[in-house]
């Protein structure tokens, strides 16, 4: 499924979209996937399936913790790659988010290939440019993917023009200057931020870093297309006794933020 679907959808709902993000791997393989499968039954639209690394400069320290496990549990990139086909056959758009070193090493176009094959929908990359991204944007044209690229407080409206030009998809605002992770109160550059977008793209905006119960996603649904949460997700995971008090715990919270975007 193509993320556009998963916007049209909500869209003839009159509602927002939401986005879940957990580490493939984490929990285990097997735990992650049956987290993100009740994720997906109470609500969320589009997942993103992180690709666990070692050096995540923009993850915050909660979703480290899930990514160090991972990479501890051996999770590699054939995992995250079972892992986007097993999302992808629960009938919502599974987008990999990952740093762009693995994808290098793997191969750009090896990786858009073996992607692709797999039903998933693209990639998000926090640590790529458009301008430093020619051999992706080649691949992902070859293999139909969805590009996400990510733009910020401090880009400049150039920077923010030449990003959105190049995403396919979404466009993925993050709301503050600073790594992931939940807040009691969040960003108030979100939505100066999504208003600088606007004009320079017809594509849903979604934003991120901050997000973790249902009333800060309504607050966020009231100016952007998507709320995209996990940390809130991964603390979930990382909190609960059991593989079972996980999954119910992780779905419990995608059931209250489904309604905030809903609302």
């Amino acid at each position: 499924m193509r993320v556009a679907e998963a916007f049209a959808r909500a869209r003839a709902e009159n509602r927002k979209v939401l986005v879940g993000y957990l580490p493939a791997g984490f929990p285990s393989q097997d735990g992650c996937v049956a987290a993100l499968a009740a994720m997906v039954e109470n609500g969320v639209d589009v997942v993103e399936v992180g690709l666990p690394y070692s050096d995540p400069v923009m993850d915050g320290p909660t979703i480290q913790l899930g990514a160090e496990q991972a990479l501890r549990q051996g999770t590699r990139t054939a995992d995250v790659l079972r892992t986007v086909e097993a999302v992808a056959g629960m009938g919502v758009p599974a987008l990999c988010m990952t740093y762009w070193n693995p994808v290098e090493r793997y191969g750009v176009e090896r990786f858009a290939a073996d992607l692709a094959a797999t039903g998933g929908a693209g990639l998000i990359t926090p640590d790529l440019i458009p301008d430093e991204a020619r051999p992706w944007l080649a691949a992902s044209d070859e293999h139909d993917l969805d590009r996400v690229f990510l733009v910020a407080p401090s880009s400049s409206d150039e920077r923010i023009a030449s990003t959105t030009a190049a995403c396919r998809g979404f466009v993925y605002a993050a709301s503050l200057m600073g790594v992931t992770g939940t807040r009691d109160t969040l960003s108030d550059l979100g939505g100066a931020l999504v208003d600088r977008v606007r004009p320079t793209t017809d594509l849903p905006v979604g934003v991120g870093l901050g997000v973790s119960d249902g009333a800060q996603a309504a607050q966020v649904a009231s100016y952007a297309d998507a709320v995209i949460v996990g940390s809130a997700f991964v603390r979930r995971l990382l909190d609960a006794d059991t593989l079972d008090a996980g999954v119910k715990a992780a779905a419990d919270l995608a059931a209250d933020l489904a309604a905030g975007v809903r609302a």
